[in-house]
């Protein structure tokens, strides 16, 4: 790959996910606007973002039979042809059902982006440069979420809601005309034979596991609805039928081979953790900042912003720290780092600063940035190029599936606490006793991220810098 200029690929990548990924934060503070204008209710409104993640969910497993179909510039141009498409359908969405497809369609060009992304880089650059690449879109995975939020509060000030997609479709066709003109293939599609059984049972595992996690704190009446407890064991058992299956078939559709190799399944682990800790956070910070303390949605997304954009900026740097010390040197302070801040966390109460949770904040993103990417990198160097679009669609997939159980365990924990504390007060109703039952609650949840901490310290002192496998 030496005759191919890396940088205007990369670019062109950077572009598509930036702005396919901001999306996917950008609409969830329009949800009681669009509530009130298209005449839902808010668990029919919650679609909006189930959807997208139960779409971003399926996709991402068949990404590593798409990728070994198709050439890099046909599946970033149709991945992002979609999005496109999509974000103008919402755009113009006369009413839910149509805004809904453009929301799918947003969130399956979404899905397959991410995992071309990943791949092209591995093919791209050699194992001693990568930690860089995967830093800058480190830098675009963590900062499109995070001012996403905000960014959509300033719109929504000035604007209706409907602009939060046109203004996204100009740089949207800027990034197809953009990879049209600089993107070059950079694999050659090898065509295996389509395993139509593994497509289904993957369709329905990861599909039912994300969408029952999702769905359990959305008001279909938690895990005592057949809807949530009925699809998480389809899913669960349609799974474990493809695991086999993946096993057995000679072209698997998302070959679990990978997994003989250590710091692989070390990073898989390390991720899993990584999501359930990283969310552990971002869904309960904003149930403390406005049940707790009272404080404006807006108000709680500029508090968590600086940490984000911090984690965003700080990607590329500790990319190349990896590419010239390698992953111990930074994951062994970077997990040590999280379970001090974890600890932190877990000591805050109703009476702790503004202040006081900006810097936590913004210490834990820091120490999330050492830790996400140099892992992933590590990991992935291990394999050798036939694995490739399998690591990279299981990584991604695991991150998904993470992050759906990682928001309904922790909400889970946090509702139970609050519901033990306001049993036993006089009177449950009043606001400064349901204030400090969220404080609990917040704080019962918080003692399992510090234990998940702990888990991560323990196998960051395994983590060994790998070698690529060229065969």
């Amino acid at each position: 790959m030496q005759d191919v200029k890396r940088l205007p690929i990369l670019i062109s990548l950077i572009i598509g996910a930036f702005f396919s990924i901001l999306n996917e934060t950008l609409l969830n503070i329009a949800f009681p606007e669009l509530m009130v204008e298209l005449n839902v209710s808010a668990p029919t409104m919650q679609w909006l973002a189930t959807g997208y993640m139960l779409v971003v969910g399926v996709l991402v497993p068949a990404s590593a039979l798409l990728v070994q179909w198709f050439t890099t510039r046909q599946m970033f141009l149709g991945a992002m042809t979609m999005f496109t498409v999509g974000t103008l359908v919402c755009g113009i969405a006369p009413h839910f059902a149509v805004l809904l497809v453009g929301r799918l369609l947003q969130a399956a060009g979404t899905g397959l982006l991410l995992p071309v992304m990943m791949n092209t880089i591995l093919v791209l650059y050699p194992p001693e440069k990568r930690g860089a690449a995967m830093g800058s879109i480190g830098l675009v995975i963590m900062f499109a979420p995070a001012i996403g939020p905000t960014l959509s509060g300033l719109i929504l000030n000035s604007l209706e809601w409907r602009w939060l997609f046109y203004m996204v479709l100009p740089f949207a066709i800027f990034s197809i005309l953009f990879a049209f003109i600089y993107l070059k293939n950079v694999s050659q599609p090898t065509k295996p034979k389509v395993d139509v059984v593994s497509l289904v049972l993957s369709t329905v595992g990861f599909g039912g596991i994300v969408y029952g996690f999702s769905s359990s704190g959305e008001g279909h009446g938690g895990w005592s609805s057949p809807q949530v407890y009925g699809t998480v064991i389809v899913g669960a058992i349609a799974l474990l039928l493809f695991v086999v299956r993946q096993l057995k078939v000679r072209e698997p559709l998302m070959d679990l081979r990978a997994f003989r190799f250590p710091m692989f399944t070390l990073t898989a682990i390390m991720l899993i953790i990584m999501m359930m800790t990283l969310f552990s956070t971002m869904s309960l910070l904003p149930f403390l900042f406005q049940g707790a303390l009272g404080m404006t949605v807006f108000a709680s997304g500029l508090i968590m912003l600086p940490g984000s954009l911090l984690n965003g900026l700080i990607s590329p740097v500790t990319g190349k720290l990896f590419d010239k010390f390698g992953p111990r040197a930074l994951v062994i302070p970077g997990t040590v780092f999280l379970l001090v801040i974890m600890w932190f966390f877990t000591r805050v109460s109703v009476d702790t600063s503004k202040i006081t949770f900006l810097v936590l904040h913004i210490c834990m993103m820091v120490a999330i940035s050492m830790i996400m990417m140099p892992t992933q990198t590590n990991g992935l160097n291990q394999l050798p190029p036939r694995y490739y679009p399998h690591g990279t669609a299981i990584l991604n997939t695991l991150q998904q599936v993470a992050g759906a159980i990682g928001v309904a365990f922790f909400i889970g924990i946090m509702t139970s606490g609050q519901n033990v504390y306001l049993a036993n007060v006089p009177n449950p109703t009043d606001p400064a006793q349901i204030a400090q039952s969220t404080a609990i609650g917040v704080h019962n949840a918080f003692l399992y991220g510090f234990g998940f901490a702990v888990i991560a310290v323990l196998l960051s002192f395994f983590m060994k810098r790998t070698k690529s496998q060229q065969h």
